[in-house]
């Protein structure tokens, strides 16, 4: 439930909805629109690779040596996300936040930015979509992206003063995803609302659970 509402205070009650999809309640550190279907993976690494393993001293001779090795760094950045790019992935979802030189690249090449997720909600994301996070650093950089999800749209959504990310995902189960808007004049009011409607859908899951007779 707590993945699955948004509180807006400062607004009637009367403007609660439902949206279909999830809502995420940060803004895009990168958006490129695109129409249609997209395709998103889920990261739980930075994508910018480091100079070196953890426990592994770098030791460079010379201020040309580092620049050198930064540059390496970059051009493998970009290579990742031109990767990304060519397996049509147009949304990266990330449980971290992302090195500067990975927002320029993914605006360069078009895939919208989402980072610095909860657990919960990758999670519930992994839950809807069936997909587990893309690990970039393994025995092959460059094979296919087999771990993407579908969503039918990706935007930005204006909740009173703050911007959100609003995601349609295509479901792979039963459970078709749904959030929902709570207003009210205060944030007390809302967390009323909220705890008073949680409490009625855990009581209607015990009212429906199937009893074993």
């Amino acid at each position: 439930f707590k993945a699955l509402h948004a509180a807006v205070p400062g607004l009637p009650l009367a403007s609660s909805t439902v949206l279909p999809g999830i809502v995420l309640s940060r803004d895009f550190a990168a958006y490129c629109p695109a129409e249609g279907e997209l395709r998103a993976v889920l990261v739980t690494e930075p994508l910018r690779p480091a100079l070196t393993a953890p426990g592994v001293e770098f030791v460079v001779d010379s201020e040309s040596q580092y620049q050198a090795s930064l540059r390496w760094i970059t051009r493998r950045t970009e290579a990742l996300v031109k990767h990304l790019q060519s397996n049509n992935v147009k949304l990266l979802l990330s449980s971290t936040k992302q090195d500067e030189v990975v927002i320029y690249y993914a605006k360069l090449y078009g895939i919208s930015v989402v980072e610095c997720l909860l657990s919960e909600e990758m999670a519930l994301i992994s839950e809807i979509t069936g997909v587990s996070p893309y690990a970039p650093f393994g025995d092959n950089m460059y094979r296919e992206i087999t771990e993407t999800a579908v969503t039918s749209f990706c935007q930005p959504l204006l909740l009173g003063s703050r911007r959100c990310v609003h995601i349609g995902f295509t479901s792979v189960c039963a459970f078709q995803p749904h959030c929902l808007i709570l207003c009210g004049p205060i944030d007390g009011v809302n967390e009323q609302h909220a705890a008073a409607l949680q409490e009625a859908f855990t009581m209607l899951q015990q009212l429906f659970k199937a009893v074993d007779r």
